[in-house]
């Protein structure tokens, strides 16, 4: 654990003045880091000095792998060393152990390309956004109200780090959700907010007999019909195109349970009230709702929290304006105000997600 994180948790503030001005420097400079490091993984820089091992590279090796310039070399190699993300002895480099995390470890890419190709130039327009309450960062990528509207329409590196970025988490909490889930035998499951369809498989495959009820945007159901279509299974998938944010719009009936997935966190607090009421009016006596979120007062790790505290800003600045990362003593309430009762919390499913069992009162 890190001084700042150890600072973080236990809400004290004991830095000596030189140690705070220097991890004031760390956030007034982050950008700039950041960037480097992007380049440098982008070139190919990183990938070299990984290759060296314990030995390190020298600068003339770097230069013939990676064909940049000395100065080029030399300014990212500047940058690396005293943000702590290389090493140097003599005439050689090497990756620290953070270093080796941004070279190779597959959250920290998946990370780092989201908030590139996704957040990085919206997130100028912060400020306008916290104000107005609109997306305003939107605009650098296209003219649409949200991203959600947007998102079958993005450019193709921006789409692949925005699935990757939403399924690195949740791909590795549903195999634990699943055995939770198939307590109830469901032989109909409604997955509300089925993105492109990842849920909807994992529960096709985990029961033979089960059939699913997808909700979501047309666009977003597009992407899913072609995914159930390649995976030979749509006869089992019945499709429901609704905006959850229209009035008008309704949940069908009939679902012994009803999934929604890392879903109610676009939406603000009397958006998710007003969703859950939904559910709530396609909900029978036995019908179970499970609301599966990363909850910022819920995860294991510091780290875990500011992860979920940054991707907040995302959907203020880019994808809605109002929605955000809960903290679960905040969204608890929203489900009680919706006329339902949480039954059974599940914390750490998977990657820091927190399961909710709710039904009718």
């Amino acid at each position: 654990m890190t001084a700042t994180e150890q600072k973080t948790m236990t809400g004290t503030d004991e830095w000596s003045a030189a140690d705070a001005r220097a991890e004031a420097q760390r956030i007034a400079f982050g950008p700039v880091l950041f960037q480097a490091c992007q380049v440098m993984r982008r070139t190919g820089l990183m990938d070299a000095l990984r290759m060296g091992r314990r030995e390190g590279v020298t600068e003339a090796d770097l230069a013939r792998t990676t064909q940049l310039s000395p100065y080029g070399l030399r300014v990212l190699l500047d940058m690396a060393v005293t943000g702590g993300v290389t090493w140097q002895k003599g005439d050689r480099h090497g990756l620290t152990k953070t270093g080796h995390m941004l070279a190779s470890d597959e959250l920290t890419r998946v990370n780092l390309d989201f908030v590139d190709d996704v957040c990085y130039a919206g997130l100028a327009h912060l400020e306008e956004a916290i104000r107005t309450g609109k997306p305003s960062g939107l605009r650098v990528l296209g003219p649409w109200p949200t991203v959600y509207q947007g998102l079958a329409h993005l450019p193709e590196a921006v789409r692949k780090s925005w699935f990757e970025f939403d399924n690195y988490y949740s791909d590795r909490s549903y195999p634990l959700a699943l055995p939770i889930v198939f307590r109830e035998r469901p032989h109909t499951i409604m997955d509300v907010g089925a993105n492109n369809g990842k849920w909807s498989m994992a529960c096709l495959r985990h029961d033979p007999q089960v059939r699913m009820i997808a909700v979501d945007l047309p666009g977003q159901l597009r992407d899913l019909e072609r995914n159930i279509g390649e995976a030979g299974m749509a006869h089992r998938v019945t499709t429901h195109p609704a905006d959850m944010l229209d009035p008008a719009s309704t949940l069908p009936q009939g679902a012994d349970v009803i999934w929604m997935s890392q879903f109610l966190d676009c939406f603000g607090e009397d958006e998710v009230v007003s969703i859950l009421s939904k559910a709530r009016a396609a909900m029978g006596s036995g019908t179970v709702l499970y609301i599966m979120e990363t909850f910022i007062d819920r995860q294991r790790f510091e780290a875990g929290a500011f992860s979920l505290a940054a991707t907040s800003l995302y959907f203020t600045a880019m994808a809605n304006g109002n929605s955000r990362m809960y903290r679960a003593e905040h969204f608890e309430p929203l489900v009680e105000r919706a006329g339902l009762r949480i039954t059974e919390r599940f914390d750490d499913v998977g990657m820091g997600h927190s399961l909710l069992r709710c039904m009718l009162p």
